[in-house]
């Protein structure tokens, strides 16, 4: 074993008895590995503890719990490398005592340069503990509209509906509009011919809206036939809203749709149309 010793020793130490640079090179991928494992090791334990805290606790929000979760482990990840940032320092025999000791005075200076990345992570913790938003809320960022798939201390995640992945810092975040918390209307304005008989198509639509409300579990109040909202070019407008369960407004008004259309032709209720007529004085 000595003999093991003194042989790696020889590859990896110089004459004064300090690492060479295979071993330091060495080192830093075993400081990189060590790292690796704490992270996981951390985010384990992490899943662990949260896990008994949802069997533990009955009326939790599953969605704060993650976002939680998501940031403490961000939280975790900086600290262990920050350490193995100073460990590695130290084998290049840089001072990191005094690194730390003269960082507040070069607080000042680092923090007119850093004023962006402070206010991310200030206004991250800001949303967080405020609760505006959570991981898998529907909500709109300035022009950006999706779903937020992570909620990290620095950037905020945003999936649209295209697939397009939106990478916001949070100090950029001014105004949301979350769209997921409480019901959500649908509204659906259906058009029917001049000549129709406007009462026989509100008690159409009635008998359409009772059977949809009986067989949707998503609706939560209505629908309700609000009446004649405009007089347009080629037809009536009746309005029909409802209030439904977050997300779930468009399933509800793609249903009312295509059940009115199934009514309609049934009752031959004529939805007005673009027509072309053609006059040839000829004849």
């Amino acid at each position: 074993m000595d003999r093991v010793l003194s042989f790696i020793e020889q590859f990896l130490k110089n004459e004064n008895g300090d690492l060479n640079v295979l071993g330091k090179g060495l080192k830093i991928i075993i400081v990189f590995i060590v790292i690796k494992i704490l992270i996981k090791v951390s985010y384990v334990i992490i899943d662990k503890a949260v896990d008994s805290r949802k069997r533990r606790l009955f009326s939790i929000d599953e969605k704060k719990i993650n976002t939680l979760t998501a940031v403490l482990k961000n939280i975790i990840k900086y600290i262990i490398y920050f350490i193995g940032t100073v460990i590695i320092l130290d084998m290049f025999n840089i001072n990191t005592s005094s690194i730390l000791a003269t960082a507040g005075i070069g607080g000042l200076a680092i923090g007119f340069g850093a004023q962006s990345l402070v206010k991310d992570v200030i206004t991250g913790f800001f949303i967080l503990f405020e609760d505006q938003f959570s991981v898998g809320d529907y909500i709109t960022i300035d022009s950006y509209e999706g779903i937020v798939e992570e909620l990290g201390v620095r950037v905020t995640k945003l999936r649209d509906f295209s697939g397009e992945l939106h990478i916001i810092p949070n100090g950029n975040i001014n105004t949301v509009t979350n769209k997921t918390r409480g019901a959500m209307r649908a509204l659906v304005n259906v058009s029917i011919a001049y000549e129709e008989d406007i009462d026989k198509a509100i008690k159409v639509l009635e008998e359409v809206c009772n059977k949809l409300k009986e067989s949707n579990a998503s609706i939560v109040e209505g629908p309700t036939i609000l009446g004649v909202s405009d007089l347009g070019d080629s037809g009536v407008d009746i309005t029909i809203i409802a209030k439904t369960k977050p997300m779930d407004q468009w399933s509800v008004e793609r249903a009312l749709r295509k059940n009115i259309k199934e009514a309609f032709d049934k009752e031959n209720i004529e939805i007005p149309y673009q027509k072309m007529v053609i006059i040839d004085n000829k004849s």
